[in-house]
């Protein structure tokens, strides 16, 4: 029986799906950003050893070339694979169409290796849906990809590409930015045009509204205060150019609800423009992952679509469901590949 771990670098983040015969049987995620070097990761790289355990192969995707402390993503692309075959042994690299490739030749495919992890998650979908929406919402980015007559059909491939056909949108639970999500919200019965600086993300407006995971929030705050409702209730105040004091709590709950509705917006725009292009039924099955499930499902509901979740589509231990639906690129080439 074949044992693959699958890992997706991030920008912040390390995840990894250990795969036996096909069947997921262990999912972890970890705090590595990369904006301040590659020691992180490294530690990163030794708990998920410890606690996955060894593997027969491990496969390889990423969007952390994107960080910057690389000049490029060519050079992020080559650095991040040299990184994980010197620390994993047995590695491949995903290079979505193309396949995988060993770690030394990956400056060769850059172009198709940079950022391919949505394809992965894609793939997996289409062998087992014949159409579908995969909405994977994460903690900075929502990945929107159609699925018809059981293959990938995205107009994009690169970042550019995405953001321009719909397919990728730069916001998430946690680290979207507060102020690149609306311009201006209402607040004890006046537009309040927004500070421009960074003061709250997305993680605020989420814990209070309740939406975000306990778990799922592994970034410092904002302004490095703690993860408390009271804390974001002052953090999002400050966008305003206000104190919490300067409003009650349900004040703060309108807000908070002004910017999740505004969120929402922008990625039913997204989800609105992929469908547009009359690819997909207009009522297609949407899959959905990532931290951000609860709100795939009501994007589900304005849509009239029927919504499941991308854990449903693999073999996955019960235990580890959750984290296999946050997880979804690692968990899918783990499942790829071991079967």
């Amino acid at each position: 029986m074949s044992v693959v771990i699958g890992w997706d670098i991030g920008g912040v983040h390390l995840k990894a799906a250990r795969a036996e015969g096909g069947r997921v049987t262990k999912v972890a995620q970890y705090a590595s950003p990369l904006r301040s070097g590659t020691e992180r990761l490294l530690q990163a790289f030794a708990e998920a050893r410890g606690e996955l355990g060894g593997a027969d192969r491990h496969v390889v995707t990423m969007t952390g070339e994107l960080a910057d402390i690389f000049s490029s993503r060519a050079e992020g692309v080559e650095h991040l694979a040299n990184l994980a075959a010197r620390e994993l042994g047995n590695v491949w690299i995903y290079a979505g169409p193309g396949g995988y490739v060993a770690p030394k030749d990956a400056h060769k495919h850059h172009a198709d290796i940079a950022s391919a992890n949505w394809h992965a998650g894609a793939t997996l979908i289409a062998r087992k849906c014949e159409h579908a929406l995969f909405i994977d919402l994460g903690s900075t980015t929502t990945d929107i990809v159609p699925i018809a007559q059981g293959k990938t059909v995205a107009r994009g491939y690169s970042d550019a590409q995405r953001l321009a056909a719909g397919e990728l949108v730069y916001t998430g639970m946690v680290r979207g930015f507060v102020m690149a999500t609306a311009d201006r919200a209402p607040f004890r019965g006046a537009w309040t045009p927004l500070v421009n600086e960074n003061f709250a993300t997305m993680a605020d407006v989420h814990r209070i509204l309740g939406t975000l995971p306990a778990d799922a929030d592994l970034m410092p705050t904002a302004d490095g205060r703690p993860k408390t409702i009271d804390a974001s209730r002052a953090r999002l105040a400050r966008m305003l150019g206000a104190d919490a004091c300067d409003g009650d709590d349900e004040n703060w709950m309108l807000v908070a609800r002004w910017f999740a509705e505004a969120q929402l917006r922008a990625i039913c725009d997204a989800a609105s423009l992929v469908l547009s292009a009359r690819i997909l039924p207009s009522t297609t099955t949407i899959v959905a992952a990532g931290i951000g499930r609860v709100l795939v499902d009501e994007i589900a509901r304005r849509f009239g679509c029927g919504c499941i979740g991308f854990d449903e589509l693999c073999e996955v231990t019960p235990e580890s469901r959750t984290a296999a639906c946050r997880c979804a690129p690692a968990v899918a080439l783990a499942a790829l590949t071991s079967s």
